[in-house]
């Protein structure tokens, strides 16, 4: 069974859609080496269980990349992932963040969407202020405004884990049954989190909805991906040019360049410079760590 996936299912009688993304061993590694304090840790992985639920709509090529952006003890939320849910995340925070709603760590700020695909010129991008108490309502209250669909998150995260139940309702709901909405926001409402990170999907849906009629369609794994880009960042050093590259050099010893999304830094001597631009003097690789 799959430990990091997401679960799209459908109320037949009752025209309306859901998903439940859960995350562990991804969470782990999305964790791994970042040292974030607890609060900061659970927003990011409330966003990226409502990031993969929003990537998982893709239906071809792509990537979807998510920020939070606000002047509170938490700057900058980054919850990046494609067609494929190939996921990578990071936050920016100060060294001490107590709990507090997400206004109390965000503070002021914008909900910033961009999604790229290959039949796009350019990348489609949204910006909107953020508005609502928690992740879930800054999400919601986004969908109601771009797509116009009454959407409900219902969010977890802990050291252990992160996952998300996804509900949105379509436009024939109301005449399949009038109450159906209410009645299915209500019911998924008395998830527990521990539920939500714990139990397997099919059980989690038959619990919450047992007397409802649930369609669930092939889940969907979801991966950490960060693999290292040599090429990128030499490409990036080449565009920067030798005299500032070098100066970077002459002041620090090494260029280092640091990939936030992967926590991972590039290291260049001098060596690895010279090779660079094509004038190592003796000809020798370049010594990269």
């Amino acid at each position: 069974m799959m430990n990091d996936y997401v679960q799209p299912f459908l109320f037949d009688e009752l025209d309306i859609r859901g998903a439940l993304v859960r995350i562990g061993p991804v969470w782990q590694q999305l964790l791994a080496g970042r040292g974030y304090p607890a609060p900061v840790a659970e927003l990011l992985g409330e966003m990226s269980a409502t990031t993969l639920l929003l990537g998982s709509k893709l239906k071809q090529a792509g990537r979807l990349t998510v920020q939070l952006r606000g002047n509170g003890p938490v700057s900058l939320l980054v919850i990046d992932c494609n067609e494929r849910l190939h996921i990578r995340g990071m936050a920016h925070c100060a060294e001490q963040v107590e709990a507090g709603s997400a206004p109390d760590l965000l503070g002021h700020g914008q909900l910033l969407l961009s999604l790229d695909l290959p039949s796009m010129r350019e990348p489609y991008q949204s910006i909107v202020p953020l508005d609502g108490n928690s992740i879930a309502e800054i999400f919601e209250h986004y969908l109601k405004q771009s797509e116009q669909l009454p959407s409900r998150f219902f969010l977890a995260s802990s050291p252990d884990g992160a996952a998300g139940l996804f509900l949105q309702k379509l436009p024939g709901a109301d005449q399949r049954d009038l109450d159906g909405w209410p009645r299915i926001e209500a019911l998924a409402s008395t998830a527990k989190a521990d539920e939500l990170i714990g139990l397997p999907a099919e059980a989690l849906l038959t619990r919450l909805f047992s007397e409802e009629t649930v369609r669930v369609f092939d889940a969907q794994a979801v991966i950490h991906d960060c693999p290292e880009d040599w090429d990128k960042v030499r490409s990036m050093l080449l565009s920067l040019g030798r005299d500032e590259v070098e100066s970077v050099l002459r002041e620090h010893g090494e260029v280092v360049i640091k990939d936030d999304l992967c926590n991972r830094e590039y290291r260049f001597d001098a060596q690895a410079i010279g090779a660079l631009f094509h004038d190592t003097p003796d000809g020798t690789p370049p010594t990269l760590h």
